[in-house]
């Protein structure tokens, strides 16, 4: 596994995060319509991509732990970490897409948020992490 990940530059971001079931984060996320890459995802890891330099990196609590992280880090079930990810997309349907998708694979769906140059909408995934996908109108002052 350490030979695929060593193909990836080095400014690539990879967001990791400890779940309870990995066959269900790589349901989850299947049907978001991400890709998982396959190299370097297993049976306790899933690695999805985002866009070419962005990967989501679900791994066993214990293969979480494996890379240096500590207990208190990793925590216990049921305890996803307090950060959220957003990321744009190219319009408001592609926010609304992407809701639906998450609905329909089981995701509690929060508030969507139309500031007019930006629309919003919040979903937790099974395991209760956030995610903030949005879309910005290119051209406004606050978008810049």
């Amino acid at each position: 596994m350490l030979l695929a990940f060593c193909k990836y530059r080095v400014m690539n971001i990879f967001v990791s995060f400890p779940v309870d079931d990995v066959v269900r984060a790589k349901a989850f996320y299947s049907a978001l319509g991400l890709t998982m890459n396959e190299a370097i995802s297993d049976d306790n890891t899933a690695c999805f991509v985002l866009d070419d330099d962005k990967l989501l990196m679900a791994g066993t609590r214990a293969a979480y732990a494996a890379v240096g992280g500590t207990e208190d880090l990793v925590g216990g079930s049921g305890t996803p970490s307090p950060v959220t990810l957003s990321w744009a997309l190219d319009s408001r349907e592609e926010v609304d897409a992407l809701l639906d998708r998450a609905e329909k694979a089981g995701a509690r769906i929060g508030d969507t948020d139309d500031y007019g140059f930006m629309y919003q909408g919040q979903f937790d995934d099974p395991e209760g992490y956030h995610y903030s996908p949005f879309w910005a109108e290119p051209e406004h002052p606050a978008s810049a």
